[in-house]
């Protein structure tokens, strides 16, 4: 029976690129001079660290995007609120989302439910695996699931007949 599983990945080592070009950029810009701005990134943490909330919302805009220039969603970014740190600078930990949380999960596989179409959907540990017996079913499931306009990047792999 053909299927293929939904999933929400992003390369690290991609998101890791792209920071380290933005700490690249902020070293050498202008209005960054002097400014004691700092990005780091430890597994799927960034952490911003920034003078005052025009330069963090400048180094959110140069992180979104050097993602997509090496073709990763900046969707995958969870924005939390900035904190005060020392000496008067803005802290903010933003979280590369990875794999599809339940209530995605469990929005999608209802989504495919009420469309009555002949397909099913098994929501599988981080994953969505869909199931049907044609090629054709499951090429509309697909159609149906990216006209949803999840804020979440998804995948469509394990494309088997």
């Amino acid at each position: 029976m053909p299927s293929f599983d939904i999933v929400s990945e992003t390369d690290l080592q991609e998101v890791d690129n792209a920071v380290q070009n933005v700490v690249r950029e902020v070293g050498t810009r202008f209005d960054f001079k002097n400014s004691g701005s700092v990005i780091e990134r430890k597994e799927s943490v960034i952490t911003i660290t920034a003078a005052d909330q025009y330069k963090l919302e400048q180094i959110h805009q140069m992180l979104k995007g050097h993602l997509t220039r090496r073709k990763l969603d900046a969707r995958a970014l969870d924005f939390a609120n900035p904190e005060k740190a020392s000496g008067n600078m803005l802290r903010q930990s933003v979280t590369v989302r990875q794999g599809i949380d339940s209530e995605t999960a469990k929005k999608i596989t209802k989504a495919i439910r009420e469309s009555k179409m002949k397909v099913q959907a098994a929501i599988q540990g981080d994953t969505v695996r869909i199931t049907g017996k044609k090629r054709d079913d499951l090429q509309e499931a697909i159609a149906m699931i990216k006209s949803l306009g999840l804020e979440l990047p998804l995948q469509f792999n394990n494309f088997r007949d």
